[in-house]
Order: C-alpha cells, then sequence, then structure tokens
C-alpha cells in the first residue's frame, strides 16, 4: 500500500509540472503570435509605403 501511494504522489508531482510547462509555453506562444502579428503589420506597411518599387529580394543580381 505504502508503494501505491508513492507512486500515486509521484505521479501527482509530475502532472503539477508538466501543467505548470504548458501554461508557460501557452504564455509564450501568445508572445510569439503578437510578435508575428505585428511583424507582418509592419511588413505590409512597409511594402504599401515604397509606392510600387520592387523589394531589393525580388530584384535580379547586377551580373545577370
Amino acid at each position: 500500500m505504502q508503494e501505491l501511494e508513492e507512486h500515486i504522489a509521484n505521479l501527482a508531482r509530475v502532472v503539477d509540472d508538466l501543467s505548470d510547462v504548458v501554461a508557460r509555453q501557452e504564455t509564450e506562444i501568445g508572445q510569439l503570435k503578437r510578435r508575428v502579428a505585428l511583424l507582418l503589420q509592419r511588413e505590409a506597411e512597409r511594402e504599401s509605403d515604397s509606392s510600387g518599387a520592387a523589394a531589393f529580394g525580388d530584384e535580379r543580381p547586377p551580373h545577370y
């Protein structure tokens, strides 16, 4: 009986630890999503401000 109680206590501790990890990851994922959304918004604004000029990544290198 003692062994089962120890095993259950250990499992409960592991579940609590995993719950903390998941909660921390959820917070971090939310922050990362907001950052990506902000970067996408900034990029869209930058593209609209470029007044139709090609972005450097779309231009052919000068040796072509």
